[in-house]
């Protein structure tokens, strides 16, 4: 028997089986350097990557051309230890939903925050959680969008360093997080329940 033949069987067959129970949910919150922190520290968690979508234009950068595209984290997820709800709960306490014009100190239309959804159920799933927000706050508007789940252009390439950024550069990721008082807003909207980690 040719053991090594084996091995490569099994290993394919634990990558299907894990692949399998897998599900993505892609989410736009404004900086993804937070996003990927405030969602990798989840149990259930099993990967964050940073990257663009919601726009038309093909191969986004970030120093290039991204017009139309969001900031967005695509979060792959087993939904036997996390729920999609779980995910969009956790999403809410950890954005402004009320920035109309961006996140925290960033601005523009690429740091808008939305939930891009990719079925019914996660439509649906969005639309209670955004009801149950604007009962909350019923003086002020949402901006927080929810829009069709489309193309997730990964940040690549010679960008690549924005992928783990909280963890490969943690002073600087710490400062900016700290001067643009993200903490500080998430505990003024949301108080106990903030569910940021700096």
């Amino acid at each position: 028997m040719n053991y090594k033949i084996v091995v490569v069987v099994v290993l394919a067959q634990m990558s299907f089986s894990m692949n399998a129970s897998a599900a993505k949910a892609t989410l736009a919150g404004g900086c993804f350097w937070c996003m990927e922190s405030d969602f990798e520290k989840l149990e259930g968690v099993i990967d964050v990557i940073s990257g663009f979508t919601g726009g038309t234009l093909k191969n986004p950068t970030y120093n290039g051309n991204h017009d139309g595209h969001y900031e967005a984290v695509e979060i792959t997820y087993d939904p036997d230890k996390i729920s999609y709800q779980q995910l969009i709960d956790h999403y809410w306490q950890n954005i402004d939903p009320f920035d109309d014009r961006g996140q925290f100190c960033d601005k523009g239309h690429s740091y808008l925050s939305a939930i891009f959804v990719a079925n019914e159920n996660e439509r649906e799933i969005a639309k209670q959680t955004k009801k149950a927000v604007e009962t909350r706050f019923p003086d002020q508007a949402v901006a927080t969008k929810i829009l069709d789940q489309s193309v997730f252009y990964p940040i690549q390439g010679a960008e690549s360093y924005h992928q783990d950024f909280y963890k490969n550069n943690p002073v600087k990721y710490k400062l900016y997080r700290w001067g643009c008082q993200r903490d500080e807003r998430l505990k003024e909207i949301w108080g106990d329940k903030a569910g940021y980690s700096s």
